[in-house]
């Protein structure tokens, strides 16, 4: 229900902000400015009892003051709501309780409800109410409730951005009646944080939408183009909080698994094809204070999150999947480092700190195992032993978030060719830290903070020595600075790297595809206090990274410039994802927003920019200029669309490890529409369409279609065909001493042409708020072929020439190439296999969740994957589609129960 303002599309990698975004996002940033004054409403202690039943009649309800008139922010900006709201507020020891009419003219046909699983958007009527407990105009702690009595609830504190998976114990009944609807709501005070005084003041913000009118009211308003958020919030008073709540809740849980797995080889006697095994587990969260908490986890499970999508990635860079497990998805906000903001940019990375999946990840020596025998029982996975942290906000500003996790030394049982048997170990006992500290200033106008992260490792293995870091630490400092009625920003990030460890293990980081330090013709460097020269005999490697961005927030024109940057040596992969290295990035845009309806649009925006970057080299990597339209109509259908045009620039990691080359200018389309998401069918599409001046075009198509048969049941179909060309797509690369511009080696590529076809299929059932069933389905075809190999034909330039056209000879025997890249000259001939391949993928899961008491939850969980590759470069829909549907399916089924016990 709570959505993030920031979506990346197109092949580009593209980030933009749509106005329709903007304007959600204006009402979740914060401010210090009142131009008129705030609401207030009182709570009363409650009286008399309460008995949830969504009615309202209790006698205890009529002694609270209610929270009235609100005021639209769509579609009529700064009128009344046309819907009259009364929300009342009542405490007692233990809880807050709400209670909310909300009227309709037409009554009960005028409600609009869907049932939708907890946290998801349910295109319906729905009420917010959002706390600031500490009162400190940052904190955001949200609630939402629609007429079917489906639950969300976010949690942003200290200016982070709210945070969904904040799954909070507390009980609401709705119903739905003669003049509309209602809610009554209980919120034990144990779930909340909050000051340690006996009497409080909060920040209020109630938000209401009626579905069917499209209108979306505040108690709290400010207008769409100015920035908002909790300083522009009302005040709820009279809020007595004699005693501490609760301390401690526990959630045992315990999981059962039946995987039936074929082996891929009949004859490994690791693999059975039907397995059974259990597991316990505890979690833990304790109340350090009200407002400092305490969860711990021991011997976790994850087997009920979604598994991740099949991808194909022919780079050289490390593909990035998003946290789902819940343990580290809670309360990130308050464990973040930097990040990246911007009205349009694309092709770069934010400073980040701390990437949650480095914890349990696959272990990193499985190589050594697979390669030590015939065949090798490798865990799936890396054991986490425990992990725990410490998130909360003090009384006097303090954010504070700490994370520490151990994993287990992992080994893998080996047999060899003589059937004997040896144990290899696969990966280290480690110890992962991360701690951040970050501390409001100015009534929250300027907020600084401070990262560390930490990975120690006990590397008793040689082979495990001389591939990872023995230990790795990152230090980060932050600032964002408002000003002007919050009308202008200015974000900095400041953070330094090392790692240390056997000179083998530096040498790699040094030679990753990060930075290339291997590259013979690069011109910088020197290792003092940071890392920036090549040296294989090193055992530390230290760099820098920085981050500014200085912006105009409010009003009609915004604009950003913002400035990106990675020392070569800056690495900090062990806890973090990092792909690339070794640049300076600049960037500006100026937008340009209409938010008041007239004529067609209900809102527009353009934008217009362009980037560039370089290398500590000084080489020019990249450059573009760019230009953005967005359009929203009266019948809330909408259309964005973008142009991109890059130049030729150098590329520093074509060749990986070899010398810089010339890349090729492109021209970029992208456009995307959609129709109204409230009605029963949702369409969306977003077609590109790219070419490069050597004539490589990139072209997709795609269709989401949404149909929601009735109130509670959704089906999501995406299929998708993608088409990408490149004129220079990296072989190989081998040694040739007659190879001189190129130092002597000889760097292989092709003209490649990959086709994609992939469906993603989703369907959830709602049988009650508390009891769901989603069933998801990703099928992928995708069809590899390289032609015309070839080289370039010098450094630092973009003509190349291809083998048996314009150099040497190319011959094709079975499997494999030989090329004579001088035919018949000193240079020897060299051969490397057929790098065509075809693969084919089916993965999906369907998970039936039900919370059958509050904050006790079963799952069922199946989950099926198979996949297939075949040595062809074609695509043939028919024969890839059977071929897919005969290879073998694994099955694991999976039943998992936790049990929520509040002390």
């Amino acid at each position: 229900m709570f959505q993030d303002a920031t979506g990346a599309l197109g092949r580009a990698a593209v980030l933009f902000i749509p106005v329709a975004l903007l304007v959600t996002a204006a009402h979740a940033q914060e401010s210090l400015v009142h131009p008129t004054p705030p609401p207030e409403v009182r709570a009363a202690r409650r009286v008399g009892p309460i008995e949830l039943d969504g009615r309202l009649d209790e006698s205890a309800w009529q002694a609270a003051q209610p929270a009235t008139d609100l005021i639209q922010s769509q579609p009529n900006e700064e009128q009344p709501a046309t819907q009259r709201t009364e929300v009342r507020f009542l405490f007692d020891d233990d809880a807050i309780y709400i209670g909310a009419r909300m009227y309709d003219d037409l009554g009960r046909e005028g409600v609009q409800t869907r049932l939708v699983r907890r946290d998801r958007s349910a295109d319906s009527d729905e009420l917010t109410i959002v706390f600031d407990t500490f009162h400190d105009h940052l904190g955001r702690t949200m609630f939402s409730i629609n007429p079917s009595g489906v639950k969300g609830d976010a949690f942003g504190p200290g200016g982070a951005s709210a945070d969904d998976s904040w799954d909070p114990v507390w009980e609401v009944e709705t119903r739905i009646d003669s003049l509309g609807w209602t809610a009554e709501i209980r919120i034990p005070f144990s779930q909340l944080r909050f000051p340690r005084d006996s009497l409080q003041t909060w920040g209020l913000q109630i938000v209401r939408l009626v579905n069917r009118l499209n209108e979306r009211s505040h108690w709290a308003f400010w207008r769409l183009n100015e920035t908002g958020g909790p300083s522009r919030y009302g005040h709820l008073h009279g809020l007595e909080i004699r005693a501490a709540p609760g301390r401690a809740e526990l959630l045992p849980y315990v999981v059962g698994r039946s995987m039936n797995v074929r082996p891929d080889n009949p004859d490994d006697p690791f693999r059975q094809p039907h397995e059974l095994d259990y597991r316990l587990g505890l979690d833990l969260k304790y109340l350090l204070t009200s407002n400092l908490t305490l969860t711990a986890t021991v011997n976790p499970d994850f087997g009920q999150v979604e598994v991740d999508p099949a991808v194909v990635n022919l780079s050289a860079f490390e593909t990035y999947f998003p946290e789902k497990r819940p343990f580290f998805v809670e309360g990130r906000g308050l464990i973040r480092f930097g990040g990246l903001w911007c009205f349009f940019c694309s092709n770069v990375q934010s400073l980040d700190l701390f990437y949650s999946r480095r914890i349990g990840r696959v272990p990193q020596g499985n190589g050594i195992a697979s390669d030590a025998g015939e065949y090798a029982d490798i865990p799936e996975n890396t054991t986490i032993l425990g992990a725990a942290k410490i998130t909360g906000r003090t009384a006097g500003g303090w954010s504070v978030g700490v994370l520490d996790a151990v994993t287990r030394r992992e080994h893998a049982t080996v047999m060899g060719l003589d059937s004997s048997r040896s144990s290899v170990e696969v990966e280290p006992f480690s110890n992962y830290f991360v701690g951040r500290l970050a501390k409001d200033l100015r009534e929250g106008n300027l907020q600084v903070g401070g990262m560390f992260t930490s990975v120690v490792r006990d590397l008793n293995d040689p082979a495990l020595r001389s591939r990872l870091n023995s230990h790795a630490e990152a230090l980060g400092l932050e600032s964002e600075l408002w000003w002007g009625q919050r009308t202008y920003r200015l974000a900095t990030s400041l953070a330094v790297s090392q790692i240390a460890g056997d000179s083998s293990a530096i040498l790699r980081a040094q030679q990753s595809s990060a930075r290339y330090f291997q590259r013979p013709d690069r011109q910088h460097g020197g290792n003092g206090l940071f890392t920036d020269a090549y040296d294989p005999s090193l055992t530390v490697m230290r760099g820098f990274a920085a981050y500014a961005r200085l912006s105009k927030e409010s009003g009609d024109w915004l604009g950003e410039i913002s400035t990106n940057i990675r020392s070569p040596g800056f690495e900090v992969n062990d806890l973090s994802f990092l792909t690339r290295a070794d640049y300076v990035w600049m960037s500006a845009n100026v937008l340009r927003q209409f938010t008041e309806p007239r004529g067609i649009y209900r809102s527009m925006a353009f934008i217009a920019g362009g980037q560039q970057q370089f290398n500590f080299d000084g080489d020019l990597t990249d450059r573009q200029v760019q230009g953005f339209f967005e359009i929203g109509f009266p019948n809330y259908w909408r259309i964005a669309t973008f142009w991109i045009h890059r130049f030729a620039v150098f590329d520093d990691r074509l060749t990986r490890g070899g010398p810089v080359v010339r890349r090729p200018g492109l021209d970029y389309w992208f456009l995307q529409a959609s129709t109204d998401s409230r009605k029963n069918l949702v369409l969306s599409t977003g077609p590109s369409y790219g070419c490069s001046t050597e004539g490589a075009c990139d072209y997709s198509v795609n269709l989401d279609i949404t149909y929601r048969p009735v109130s509670n049941v959704s089906i999501s179909l995406g299929p998708m065909f993608d088409h990408s060309e490149s004129s220079a797509q990296y072989v190989t690369a081998v040694d040739d001493p007659t190879a001189a511009a190129f130092f002597g080696r000889r760097h292989v590529f092709a003209d490649l042409k990959q086709s994609t076809i992939s469906m993603n299929t989703r369907l959830n059932v709602t049988f009650t708020p508390t009891l769901t069933l989603e069933v998801c389905a990703q099928p992928l075809i995708t069809s590899v072929r390289y032609t015309n190999f070839k080289e370039f034909d010098a450094p630092r330039r973009l003509a190349k020439s291809v083998y048996g056209e314009d150099i040497g000879t190319i011959t094709r025997e079975g499997s494999s190439y030989t090329v004579d890249p001088d035919a018949g000259g000193p240079a020897e001939p060299f051969t490397f296999d057929d790098p065509d391949f075809n693969f084919r993928s089916l993965r999906g899961n369907a998970v039936l969740r039900w919370e059958f008491r509050p904050g006790s939850t079963l799952y069922l969980v199946w989950t099926q994957s198979r996949s297939d590759t075949a040595p062809v470069g074609d695509m043939d829909f028919d024969r890839d589609v059977r071929a897919l549907f005969d290879t073998h399916a694994d099955n694991i089924f999976l039943l998992k129960v936790n049990y929520w016990m509040g002390l």
